[in-house]
């Protein structure tokens, strides 16, 4: 894939992941659940492994405590990885490493 239709891609993603974070605590769950799983389809769909799997993470998270104050951690780590363009297990390692050190684990 071309460097810009990728680039649109990563714009699109953050976007999404912005407005999220801008509804938080107004955005009703199932819509919030939604809008993830289409940003970890689009991951998945373009080869974004760490912006993935972040997305899954956020996923079971919601299910098990819906709304908690670790949903701004999570999309900040995934607005992070959007913008990556490095890719690789590497990357996906790095990305869930940081994530557990935020979440204490």
């Amino acid at each position: 894939m071309k460097h810009d239709a990728m680039s649109m891609i990563r714009t699109d993603v953050i976007n999404r992941i912005d407005a999220i974070a801008a509804q938080r605590g107004h955005i009703r769950l199932t819509n919030m659940c939604e809008e993830v799983d289409h940003i970890r389809h689009v991951a998945r769909s373009y080869g974004m492994e760490p912006l993935e799997r972040l997305a899954s993470m956020l996923e079971s998270a919601l299910a098990l405590d819906g709304h908690g104050p670790i949903v701004l951690s999570y999309l900040d780590m995934m607005r992070d990885a959007a913008a990556c363009e490095e890719v690789g297990p590497h990357v996906s390692t790095a990305y869930m490493a940081a994530m557990s050190l935020r979440m204490g684990a």
